[in-house]
């Protein structure tokens, strides 16, 4: 099964050559598990929605190998359960592409689309792949929330979203007004490094979402 990007125009091909490190690491993946998805990650979720979450980067064992993000790895279980405990999502997260969970009012886009060895993008990776995010954002009509997980997502997301660096600084719970109203709230990944070294909780990742929430609903009462 293989699911359609809502924001189809602005996703790499699933052969994007621009970083020649994360082409190898592709290949790799692509020898060793064939039956994987090992190709740019697409977008998921509401393009009509008011809140848009910048990842970072798909998991080997997670999006890359299911082709969704935050979908078959441990960060998943506490990213799509918070979703769901804040009403953002209909059905219910298995950690498989076809469990049919949808959704609603919020949707995810990676930083960087593809697999990065060690879970790490280098610089030039990220801004070769600055352009689709920035694309992929201005798809979404009603996007006026960004939640940044974690400081790289966070730096592409004040740079697409005409902010400043270092002014805006990364910090869990960290809020930064951009120049044309949109705002932006920082939280930690939830990787399991982080939640496992307790740097992030349940209960603070929670905050991020139910402070998006609010802030949406200011935004859309001034709208």
């Amino acid at each position: 099964m293989i699911l359609q990007s809502p924001l189809s125009a602005s996703e790499p091909p699933r052969d994007c050559p621009l970083c020649p490190r994360l082409v190898a690491s592709r290949q790799e993946c692509q020898a060793e598990h064939p039956d994987w998805w090992n190709a740019p990650v697409p977008a998921f979720g509401d393009p009509l929605g008011r809140i848009a979450i910048v990842g970072l980067a798909p998991g080997k064992h997670g999006a890359n190998r299911t082709g969704r993000p935050f979908t078959g790895d441990f960060a998943g279980d506490l990213f799509f359960a918070t979703l769901a405990k804040f009403g953002l999502s209909e059905g219910k997260y298995d950690g498989r592409i076809d469990d049919g969970l949808v959704l609603k009012d919020i949707i995810i886009i990676n930083s960087v689309r593809c697999l990065p060895p060690q879970n790490k993008p280098n610089p030039d990776e990220v801004r070769n792949c600055r352009p689709f995010l920035s694309r992929s954002v201005s798809e979404l009509p009603n996007a006026r929330t960004f939640i940044a997980l974690g400081q790289v997502a966070h730096q592409s997301a004040i740079k697409i979203l005409g902010g400043k660096l270092p002014k805006a600084r990364f910090a869990h719970m960290a809020e930064h007004r951009l120049p044309d109203g949109r705002r932006l709230i920082d939280s930690y990944h939830c990787s399991r490094y982080n939640q496992n070294t307790g740097r992030l909780t349940a209960e603070m990742f929670e905050a991020v979402f139910e402070r998006a929430l609010e802030i949406a609903a200011e935004q859309s009462r001034l709208s």
